[in-house]
């Protein structure tokens, strides 16, 4: 009791608007010194490694190289090529994954079915499966021989059309592009009809009082009155298909045929743990981890800009 009493008596004697300092600290100096250990310490790590010039070989023996990796990095074809690859990636899925998740947050939203819940469910199912399990399954989907996508096209007498998905140059890329569309729509999809249901179903009756059509809707009155939300969930696309694509590039292609499909991560990868050049692969991941923070710091922007205007 003496304890309650006292925890009572230091409540009532505290000043208003004074901040509990104490118990500020406990609270937060844990997760501060994670933070240091965790985050700031192997960032540093890794910057002055890749100063270096950093073997699996000479790891404890090797020599300051300044500024060579990232000027190296510029000269290298295969970093080249998979920065090319990730930047196409960047900017065609979050556009289409985005738009298609928009028209099925607009006809779950709008339109008079009865099985909406039941689409949603179904929408959303991909995004909460296993992106190994997809990437595996989906490599059925474009076998050439035994995939459903190939047998399908004969069937419907496009027989001349189908190929080795996954190992063509030309496709195998855009396979994957597909399928992260598909397993990041749902997703997206759901927190767009968050905001459409926060809207007020008046806007909506008087457009079609108007002569509105679904069209109408979506791009006159829905994409306005939520962009600031779109703008968010771009940038959260964005920045998904920078870390995903690794995983899926990794279990379909290997990033093959001749590094048509791979992705910065999954260069990165190999740099490091297969081939051993842990200085030149620490400096793309200095480069890739810039990038990110690029895109973070515009997702703050964009979400401190939704606050201000609501």
């Amino acid at each position: 009791m003496s304890k309650l009493a006292a925890d009572m008596k230091l409540r009532i004697n505290r000043r208003p608007g004074q901040k509990p300092i104490g118990f500020i600290l406990i609270t937060t100096l844990p997760t501060f010194f994670l933070a240091i250990f965790f985050i700031v310490v192997p960032t540093i790590r890794a910057f002055t490694m890749s100063l270096t010039n950093s073997t699996m070989l000479n790891l404890n023996t090797a020599g300051f190289v300044g500024l060579d990796n990232y000027i190296y990095m510029l000269k290298d074809k295969n970093f080249l090529q998979a920065l090319r690859n990730t930047l196409a990636l960047m900017l065609v899925v979050p556009l289409l994954t985005i738009f298609i998740s928009l028209v099925l947050a607009s006809i779950l939203t709008q339109s008079h079915l009865k099985e909406k819940g039941l689409y949603r469910v179904l929408f959303f199912l991909p995004s909460v499966i296993s992106l190994t399990v997809v990437g595996i399954v989906w490599s059925f989907v474009f076998h050439p021989t035994m995939g459903i996508l190939n047998t399908l096209m004969e069937h419907i007498g496009l027989g001349t059309y189908t190929r080795s998905w996954l190992g063509d140059a030309s496709t195998a890329l855009w396979c994957l592009a597909v399928v992260l569309i598909w397993q990041a729509a749902g997703y997206y999809m759901i927190m767009h009809i968050a905001a459409i249901d926060g809207l007020s179903p008046d806007l909506y009756d008087a457009a079609s009082i108007d002569g509105a059509n679904g069209v109408d809707k979506l791009f006159r009155l829905t994409l306005p009155l939520i962009k600031n939300i779109v703008g968010i969930t771009y940038v959260l696309s964005l920045s998904g298909t920078l870390g995903l694509s690794y995983i899926l590039s990794r279990v379909m292609t290997g990033g093959g045929p001749n590094g048509a499909s791979t992705v910065l991560l999954q260069y990165i990868y190999t740099m490091g743990f297969k081939n051993g050049s842990y200085g030149y692969a620490m400096a793309l991941t200095v480069f890739t981890t810039i990038l990110s923070v690029l895109l973070s710091v515009a997702s703050q922007l964009l979400v401190s800009r939704s606050k201000g205007g609501q």
